[in-house]
């Protein structure tokens, strides 16, 4: 009669495996979760800049400014001197307002 003796070798393969799964799969969310946390800023600076643009300038110039940061103007609000701008960068929106104040300064004497 020959005497069978279990192992423990390849054991570990199953397990190896599962790990480097999660970690995959944990690098993907990392990725993805990178890629709105960077479009979420990018947006936040065009519509930044598309209000402040879009006050002093109007609707055409807060478009133009938008575009420039890689983003799409959705709305643009205005009454009076104030103006609201919504910016989308990717998925994600942005709202920003801005607000022309005129500020009369003297011409100095003399």
């Amino acid at each position: 009669m020959v005497q069978r003796i279990r192992t423990e070798r390849g054991q570990a393969l199953p397990l190896l495996l599962l790990v480097l799964a999660i970690t995959m799969v944990a690098l993907m969310v990392i990725v993805r979760l990178g890629a709105v946390a960077n479009d979420a800023a990018r947006a936040r600076t065009a519509a930044d800049a598309a209000a402040l643009t879009g006050a002093a300038e109007g609707r055409r110039a807060a478009d133009h400014v938008a575009r420039a940061n890689a983003g799409e103007l959705v709305s643009y609000f205005a009454v009076g001197s104030e103006v609201e701008v919504v910016v989308r960068v990717g998925d994600v929106e942005a709202r920003a307002r801005a607000e022309q104040l005129v500020t009369w300064v003297p011409d100095p004497p003399g």
